[in-house]
């Protein structure tokens, strides 16, 4: 009974962050959607095709359910699935993130949690696992991702939330009130750069 309580929350909470990460593509334009916001290069249209290339991966090659899309060898990975290229549409990669969404929930579906699976790109004496660390490890990758994705529309276009129906009206002078209140408390911890 605790077993498919447990499943079905991780699997609610995954489903949830999933919709959260497409949701924040909402309104974009192209450019704004795939164009690099940190000096790593992270990108919101990156972010989730990262996203559906792990779900492919441990919701698949580690429990001997190749993904139907055809990835490239986890040892090859080269960072490439962190930004789209001029060739890849936004419809194509969301497309990739909602087949591979069928894919994982067929796992998730079908595997009682004990389900064992083999991670070879974990170190020893990790990559011999189970569907419930699985869900768990992925369930932290999707909520992180997620929250880099709120903080990056954040700084495109002020929008915040994980689900439209929560979010609110921008109130900029409120915003820019609370902002100014923080930088002052901030400002008489100690001085301004350098360290401690």
């Amino acid at each position: 009974m605790i077993d498919e309580f447990a499943k079905d929350n991780l699997h609610g909470r995954l489903r949830r962050d999933r919709k959260a990460l497409l949701w924040k593509l909402d309104g974009l334009s192209e450019y704004d959607a795939r164009r690099p916001l940190t000096a790593t290069g992270t990108n919101l249209l990156g972010l989730v095709k990262h996203m559906a290339t792990v779900e492919a991966r441990y919701f698949g090659e580690v429990f001997g359910r190749p993904s139907p899309e055809g990835l490239s060898r986890w040892q090859d990975s080269d960072g490439g699935d962190q930004w789209a290229t001029e060739d890849e549409s936004r419809d194509q990669i969301t497309g990739f993130y909602r087949r591979t969404w069928e894919h994982s929930d067929a796992t998730i579906d079908e595997l009682p949690l004990d389900a064992p699976g083999h991670v070879p790109w974990w170190p020893e004496p990790a990559p011999n696992t189970n569907l419930f660390a699985v869900m768990v490890h992925v369930l932290g990758e999707s909520n992180r991702h997620a929250g880099h994705a709120d903080i990056l529309r954040e700084g495109l276009d002020g929008r915040t939330g994980m689900r439209p129906e929560h979010e609110n009206q921008i109130d900029e002078e409120a915003r820019a009130a609370y902002r100014a209140k923080i930088e002052r408390a901030a400002r008489s911890a100690g001085p301004v750069g350098g360290a401690r």
